[in-house]
């Protein structure tokens, strides 16, 4: 069996915190403009937690695919994906549910992810990067010509019409939270990432460079390009965005380049301090992802809710709020990990899907 690479664990556990920091955010209506340059970086983080948690998937998905792609064993391959479109699944259907309680939920989308995933498993890297860049541009067609603000309002974020056939599709696939176009992208890179040798220190320094170069690129180009851009209209006034709200190109290729400079330095950091102590509540907080994920609104955001803490709170309330979680989070994901090997969603989702 081969040995688990803690980095992607720690990733994954920076991803959750990012997460539950964003959205703790959103629910608040809590926002950085004037706030400190420390608080001003947490509000930066809209779109990038996320999109590293979709990249990650895509690196399990061509990792999980590993020994069957290269020995060309097509009914392994087959079974494989047959497994992967269980998970997918399952993390719709359970996505669906928890919309009832948290509207910008990423399950279901990400259930949609591993349905192309599952059918890209055996495309080369190259397809899978041009296959990503597709995905994007598809965004950027399906823009052009319908309307991104169809079923939104704005103000409270709420969507008309999510449970009609038309609404449910567009959201979906192209204006919801975290649609297909371009999201499955992420995902897609992900899955050519997981295609590198990552324990090998020659690609790790090419990956975390590239995403690092191209991450500052494009969020320079945003910064700049919103400081002399004359206004737009429609969808493209929001060109030089930072946000994922449309997720324009500039905003895509910079959380790209982002993910992949965090997952390079989070390996290069399980592997500098392979077993240390100090790291093993975060590689345990990475392996409960999905629980966690959970929890944050229904416990987290649920006790806030119960004293009367959510709405119309500051950028400081809600950071600190989401950091005072997500460490009671990391303390309880070490404490179970060490009794169970699996986290309650986790194990769930392992019993439904076999």
């Amino acid at each position: 069996m081969k040995q688990r690479i803690a980095g992607f664990d720690l990733a994954r556990a920076l991803a959750v915190i990012g997460m539950v920091i964003v959205n703790f955010k959103v629910v608040m209506h809590a926002s950085g403009p004037g706030a400190p340059w420390w608080l001003a970086i947490f509000d930066a983080l809209d779109g990038r937690a996320s999109a590293l948690f979709v990249v990650l998937a895509g690196i399990g998905l061509s990792l999980l695919s590993k020994r069957a792609r290269e020995s060309g064993d097509v009914a392994a391959l087959r079974a494989e994906r047959r497994g992967i479109l269980k998970r997918a699944a399952f993390l719709f259907v359970a996505g669906l549910l928890y919309l009832q309680v948290w509207p910008a939920d990423i399950l279901h989308y990400y259930g949609a992810y591993m349905v192309i995933g599952a059918l890209a498993l055996s495309w080369r890297s190259g397809v899978l990067l041009a296959a990503a860049v597709a995905m994007m541009a598809g965004f950027v067609l399906l823009a052009a010509i319908l309307d991104y603000g169809a079923g939104w309002n704005w103000e409270t974020l709420a969507y008309a019409g999510f449970w009609t056939p038309a609404g449910f599709v567009r959201n979906l696939f192209f204006n919801g939270f975290h649609p297909v176009f371009p999201w499955a992208g992420f995902l897609l890179l992900g899955m050519a990432a997981g295609r590198a040798d990552m324990r090998s220190p020659t690609a790790l320094y090419r990956i975390f460079i590239g995403g690092l170069v191209t991450g500052i690129a494009a969020e320079s180009a945003m910064a700049i390009g919103a400081l002399f851009a004359a206004p737009g209209s429609g969808v493209w006034q929001h060109l030089w965005s930072s946000g994922p709200l449309p997720p324009l190109p500039l905003y895509w290729i910079a959380a790209a380049g982002d993910a992949m400079a965090v997952i390079a330095a989070c390996v290069w950091i399980g592997q500098r301090w392979d077993g240390a102590r100090a790291l093993a509540p975060l590689l345990h907080t990475g392996q409960l992802a999905l629980t966690l994920y959970i929890a944050h609104v229904v416990i987290g955001m649920g006790v806030l809710d119960a004293l009367g803490l959510l709405g119309g709170r500051t950028l400081a309330f809600a950071v600190g709020s989401a950091l005072i979680f997500s460490a009671a989070a990391i303390v309880c994901a070490h404490l179970w990990r060490r009794r169970f090997a699996l986290g309650p969603v986790e194990w769930l989702m392992r019993r439904c899907t076999g």
